[in-house]
């Protein structure tokens, strides 16, 4: 019986055509070659919003519609005081007191923007907070 190979000797593409024995030909390219030429219907009917842009990123587009806060829990606060009862967060860099952990001792906390969660834990161990007045609009 006489090999495939040897049967197509003398023919120039061995019966798959002029390109589909060359790399991708006969499929039009590989993954996605194409799309906007001679595969351009099948993105149309099969891959709508392939392209192009979806949905709106606040960071990217406008920062200033973002703020962000330097944060501390409460749990922190303790090993922020060392001695006295009372703390600036604003001198340690941080704007926003969080609310989670726990806190034992009674401290007095200055901050520019705090949780109403953290209030509580803080009034809670007997401290209080108080609400640096900035030129920002204030946060609860």
């Amino acid at each position: 019986m006489v090999s495939r190979t040897n049967k197509f000797r003398g023919s120039r593409y061995h019966g798959r055509g002029k390109k589909a024995g060359r790399g991708a030909g006969k499929r039009g390219g590989r993954g996605n070659a194409g799309l906007n030429k001679h595969k351009v219907m099948t993105r149309i009917k099969y891959m709508p919003g392939h392209w192009g842009m979806h949905g709106f990123n606040r960071d990217m587009n406008n920062p200033s519609l973002h703020t962000r806060h330097t944060t501390c829990n409460v749990s922190a606060l303790e090993n922020l005081v060392g001695d006295g009862d009372s703390i600036d967060l604003s001198e340690h860099g941080i704007d926003k007191l969080l609310g989670s952990g726990q806190i034992k001792s009674a401290i007095h906390v200055t901050v520019e923007h705090v949780s109403a969660n953290a209030v509580t834990k803080v009034e809670a161990a007997g401290g209080s907070v108080t609400i640096e007045e900035s030129g920002e609009w204030e946060e609860e």
